[in-house]
């Protein structure tokens, strides 16, 4: 990926920083395609964010050309989970849009477990 297609399309978020590197940041995962790090305001004892490298706005802005990406995506978040001890169980969560809790408007897939998780969400 060309340096000028990381996190700048369609505006810039505190993602595309922390990808380029201009804000820092304890990843947990990193290969051309994404990046995982711990949330700053976790909402569960172990919060990861798994972050694509290309600008995806949000889920329902992705095109058919992303799917593999997407799929990539899950595979790293399963990763992570399983590194950060995860055995009992855990959620994944993509937020979209403002009604959705969307706050980053750069797609990010959140891996939320280390306790209990009650349902419904929100």
């Amino acid at each position: 990926m060309a340096d000028d297609e990381i996190a700048r399309t369609g505006g810039d978020t505190i993602f595309g920083k922390i990808i380029r590197k201009e804000i820092p940041a304890k990843l947990v995962y990193e290969d051309d395609k994404c990046i995982a790090f711990p949330d700053i305001s976790p909402q569960a004892p172990t919060h990861i964010l798994v972050v694509p490298k290309k600008p995806i706005v949000q889920l329902s802005k992705a095109e058919e050309g992303d799917a593999a990406l997407l799929g990539h995506l899950m595979m790293v978040a399963k990763k992570c989970a399983e590194q950060a001890g995860l055995s009992e169980g855990y959620r994944i969560v993509i937020n979209d849009g403002a009604d959705g809790g969307q706050t980053v408007f750069h797609l990010h897939v959140h891996v939320l477990g280390g306790r209990q998780l009650g349902w419904p969400p929100g």
